[in-house]
């Protein structure tokens, strides 16, 4: 056990349980998950509303001189139901979702609809679950503008806040990045229907049926050719919550005092109180410093392992010749690469470790794992191989599993999804079990069926497109770093555009034949020999 910093007295009087909001609530959680001096650095900039006016016209103008959109090229279809069947729907407008209707969107794919369970702002994690202050990537990352230099996050931040600003910037404020998603979102064209949640999908001739929950509760049934999932770090699976024999999943008593890291934590109400951390990655830090900005007596870390994680292997991943190469590698090689990431593990970022370390009320503990949780009215106890430890609240630090026999939506198909498992046989090891449970995807992020499943199955997982951290161990970190993610988003998009294409080429051919546009109408060698010419030639 290693102790960093003491901590006080954990039998010192605990206050009351603090609280959480419910589930789909419409507070600003990405405010108040910002330290007081990182919000009142953001409020003191100066802002240039001309500047940016300026920028987003000079985007407008690159845009024309990329022909963006071109013309729609897809041969509409009409569903049973005689209304028009969708070329794709992308479930998820965060910046993956976003990015990827945009690709598609410059491919001249018209009939794409994007939406999101959440309203506009709380796409994604940046205001809602996401508690870092700033960005882990340098600022200089592009990706959301896909190669239009107008368009990169630089761009909008030199125009909003000046180029003294920009040179002054150490890393990408968290909440700035949420407002550069959205900028980019309409300079592009990309529309979002917030308030819309995929809760099935069913197979159907020449496409699926998806079914999507309303505002206002109700069901809509929509017909689409393909389905991107770009539901973010957690929509290949669900959270990790660690079972321990004394917490069970609905227990009462667990309400208001045990968290995941990403469940909606009112952490005003953590004033004063002793809260416990289990884990020590990113999110677990940035938990642990926001509880104690917010007056929490004292934060307990707890990790498994004896020391922390020192490299940041996936980082090095993160070039050009790794992205593009990396999904033609052989299996083998490709559980190789993404074995020895995982069991390296990813440190914290060392601001927010520091973040933490400023505090005298912070404390973390290496080498102790929890054995159990108990909450009762009174709290929550933690047992180690210490002890026991007395908290108010604890937070789950604990990251998400990838299993998409988790995911709601997919249903009975998810079953039939051929996973990394059915692949390569596991060698025992945790890190193995955890990769034989990605999903084997084809070139095209395209979900793919077991030996053996029924055809109308396997067909309808192939038009079904998992663009999010599931897809890593098939193509690389390219659906939801930033680093890769503008040849994610393309790869995507031209796979999608292929399969369109190739599944109408009857139509194609159709409309080649019809094709009957005269080039020569203006000289005297139209209509196959010479003639007279243009009238005022003098031919």
């Amino acid at each position: 056990m290693t102790v960093i910093m003491a901590r006080p007295d954990p039998t010192s009087e605990a206050p009351g349980a603090p609280s959480t909001a419910s589930r789909g609530a419409s507070r600003d959680f990405g405010l108040l998950a910002s330290s007081p001096g990182a919000e009142a650095e953001r409020r003191a900039r100066r802002e240039d509303p001309a500047a940016l006016r300026a920028l987003e016209s000079r985007v407008a103008h690159d845009l024309a001189c990329l022909n963006y959109p071109p013309p729609e090229w897809v041969p509409p279809r009409a569903g049973p139901d005689g209304a028009p069947v969708l070329d794709v729907l992308v479930a998820g407008g965060g910046m993956c979702g976003q990015t990827a209707a945009y690709a598609m969107r410059r491919d001249g794919l018209h009939r794409v609809r994007t939406i999101d369970a959440r309203g506009e702002g709380h796409e994604g994690p940046w205001a809602t679950f996401a508690r870092m202050e700033m960005l882990r990537s340098p600022k200089h990352l592009t990706g959301p503008d896909l190669g239009v230099p107008s368009l990169t996050f630089r761009a909008w931040y030199e125009a909003r806040f000046g180029l003294e600003a920009w040179a002054a910037l150490h890393k990408v404020w968290r909440l700035d990045w949420r407002d550069y998603l959205l900028w980019v979102r309409r300079q592009v064209g990309v529309a979002v229907d917030g308030g819309m949640r995929l809760v099935a999908v069913e197979p159907a001739p020449g496409g699926l049926v998806l079914s999507l929950a309303g505002p206002d509760g109700g069901l809509r049934h929509v017909h689409a050719r393909k389905l991107v999932l770009a539901l973010g770090r957690e929509g290949s699976g669900q959270p990790r919550r660690p079972a321990f024999a004394s917490l069970a999943a609905d227990s009462a008593a667990a309400h208001g005092r045990v968290f995941h890291s990403m469940d909606d934590v009112d952490f005003a109400s953590l004033a004063g109180a002793r809260v416990g951390v289990l884990g020590v990655g990113a999110s677990a830090f940035d938990n642990a410093g926001l509880a104690l900005e917010h007056g929490a007596a004292s934060v307990t870390m707890f990790a498994r392992r004896a020391r922390l994680p020192q490299v940041n292997k996936s980082k090095w991943t993160s070039f050009t010749g790794f992205f593009r190469g990396y999904p033609a590698l052989p299996d083998a090689e490709r559980v190789r690469f993404y074995a020895h990431v995982f069991d390296e593990q990813v440190p914290p970022p060392y601001e927010s470790v520091l973040r933490c370390d400023r505090h005298p009320g912070f404390s973390l503990r290496l080498g102790e794992p929890w054995l159990d949780v108990a909450a009762d009215a009174r709290g929550v106890r933690v047992t180690t191989p210490a002890g026991e430890h007395p908290f108010d609240a604890v937070i789950l630090g604990t990251g998400f599993d990838v299993n998409l026999l988790d995911r709601p939506e997919l249903g009975a198909l998810a079953g039939s999804v051929l996973a990394w498992g059915d692949r390569l046989a596991p060698d025992g090891s945790a890190v193995a079990e955890e990769l034989a449970r990605f999903p084997y995807l084809g070139d095209g992020f395209q979900l793919m069926a077991k030996d053996g499943s029924d055809a109308r199955v396997a067909e309808a997982l192939g038009r079904i497109h998992l663009f999010s951290w599931g897809s890593t161990l098939s193509h690389g970190a390219v659906a939801g770093d930033i680093p890769g993610l503008a040849i994610g988003a393309t790869r995507l998009s031209g796979a999608i555009v292929r399969d369109l294409f190739v599944e109408d080429a009857d139509r194609h051919h159709e409309r080649l034949l019809a094709h009957d546009e005269q080039e020569l109408r203006p000289t005297r060698w139209w209509g196959g020999g010479p003639g007279p010419g243009p009238a005022g030639s003098g031919a």
